[in-house]
């Protein structure tokens, strides 16, 4: 019965997919850049169609002027009391300027994708980095000149989560009335894996958006009925990239190792790694705090960092939530703090090889793995044992000057799990003839599983013991990252 009361134009339509299933014929419009569209979508009212052929049209929403539209539309948007029961109904183009090899430094950006159209030039100042996507600025042109009109529209979650859609955000003032969200794979043409959203809003109501709850319609599971509810929050607080800023290294020469960390989100949870400054994978570009000097100084939240990225499992619902800067808790949780550290030197993504440069990741002791040799690097050992003197650049958890002195870290039994089960690994390892005595994880994964023909570590060892003791130590690390996680939420750094 809607239907009879509201205007409707889709103006991305595209070949007219979208309007399928609406019925008031007299009140359907569609407008698309591609002529070839129009024409098919004109061939179609020759036959069976629910829309007339003059409400079909060429038109270029994002650089046209108005005077173009059909006179009976222009009738529409130029009355206001008709234009407030105007409905904008579209699932705009998701192109931007970035793309992943910019994030990767082996690209540039788009050129001519999104940042030369007339309405990114005439709100570019206004909306700065927001603009980077199409559909913004469909949504922006909608909201500033046609004012009071409804907006339904299919689009990711960017511009309620995005540090970047910040600026849209304070423009687009309207009340989030209705949403859903699917997997991105229920659309054609769309790479990767993350949440689309449709989202009804009512310019007519001025609120800046805070949070909803979204039913989730998951293809996998069950396309027909909701699978369950997702709250898409935007924070106001600070990036935990903003939170780890706060640690770095007053003197770059204590600096002996460093981390990537690439973007908030977890469609960034891939760059976040550790290594040597010079191999670092997935900076690119990037500035700032994107390459992270580490030493003994700030390593504990250099592991909080890492572990939080990591223990909660990425996946297309989560896909573009934002990690946060975190409450106080955290500072007073000693435990959290060296569950982290455990966490941290036996993880995936910390890619430190003795190959590289010095190891300073070996939590044990050459006595405790039975190495024939002494080690080139005690740093993590003495670190943990409470034999390290820190120098005066030392993070003060606390916020107190007063410089404590160091004491052997007390693990949680998830930590110890991952410990007993790494001094098997490790003890194993030196088990062998001709090896490196300093070898890091990474470098033992690399001796047993061997790389394939393209250079590539295989996943898989020949050697069945070994697969015994690392099926043992990936299961407690599993146990020790879920235990992580449950702080994560309680600390803030996810919401």
């Amino acid at each position: 019965k809607w239907q009879e009361e509201y205007y409707i134009w889709d103006c991305a339509a595209g070949t007219g997919n979208l309007l399928v299933g609406l019925n008031n014929v007299p009140n359907l419009y569609a407008s698309t850049l591609d002529k070839a569209d129009v024409d098919i979508m004109k061939e179609r009212t020759h036959f069976k169609s629910n829309l007339l052929e003059n409400h079909i049209f060429q038109f270029d929403f994002l650089n046209d002027s108005f005077d173009k539209l059909p006179k009976s539309l222009q009738d529409i948007i130029h009355d206001e009391k008709k234009r407030k029961k105007l409905v904008i109904y579209i699932n705009p183009p998701y192109a931007e300027a970035t793309t992943a090899t910019t994030i990767t430094g082996t690209g540039k950006n788009k050129g001519g994708v999104s940042n030369n159209t007339m309405i990114f030039f005439k709100y570019e100042k206004e909306l700065g980095k927001s603009l980077g996507e199409l559909f913004v600025q469909f949504l922006i042109r909608i909201y500033k000149e046609l004012p009071s009109c409804w907006i339904a529209h299919f689009s990711t979650l960017k511009i309620l989560q995005s540090p970047n859609s910040q600026k849209f955000r304070k423009v687009f003032q309207s009340k989030l009335e209705k949403g859903f969200v699917v997997p991105s794979s229920t659309f054609d043409n769309v790479n990767g894996d993350f949440p689309i959203g449709f989202m009804v809003w009512n310019t007519q109501v001025k609120e800046a958006f805070k949070e909803k709850n979204f039913d989730v319609y998951d293809c996998y599971h069950n396309a027909d009925h909701p699978t369950s509810q997702t709250k898409c929050v935007f924070a106001e607080s600070k990036t935990i990239n903003q939170w780890l800023k706060e640690f770095t290294l007053l003197k770059p020469e204590n600096e002996i190792f460093a981390m990537c960390c690439k973007g908030t989100d977890f469609q960034n949870q891939r760059y976040v790694n550790i290594n040597f400054r010079d191999r670092l994978k997935g900076v690119g570009n990037a500035k700032g705090v994107t390459t992270f000097g580490i030493g003994a100084q700030n390593l504990i939240p250099s592991c909080i960092y890492l572990s939080v990225r990591h223990c909660v499992e990425a996946n297309w619902l989560n896909d573009r939530d934002q990690f946060l800067y975190p409450e106080e808790g955290w500072k007073k949780d000693k435990e959290f703090q060296n569950d982290c550290l455990i966490y941290t030197i036996f993880h995936g993504q910390n890619n430190i090889s003795c190959k590289e440069g010095v190891n300073h990741w070996i939590p044990f002791s050459e006595q405790e793995v039975r190495a024939k040799e002494r080690f080139e690097s005690h740093f993590m050992h003495d670190f943990i044992s409470g034999k390290m003197q820190m120098e005066e650049e030392e993070v003060l958890f606390e916020g107190s000057k007063k410089k404590e002195k160091p004491v052997p870290l007390e693990f949680s039994a998830e930590a110890k799990e991952v410990l007993n089960a790494g001094r098997e690994l490790w003890k194993y390892y030196h088990s062998k003839e001709g090896i490196d005595v300093n070898a890091s994880f990474y470098d033992i994964k690399e001796y047993f599983q061997g790389r394939n023909e393209k250079g590539k570590m295989k996943s898989k060892s020949e050697d069945s013991h070994y697969m015994e003791l690392i099926k043992t130590l990936r299961e407690s690390i599993k146990v020790l990252g879920d235990k992580i996680a449950k702080k994560v939420y309680q600390y803030g750094f996810l919401k």
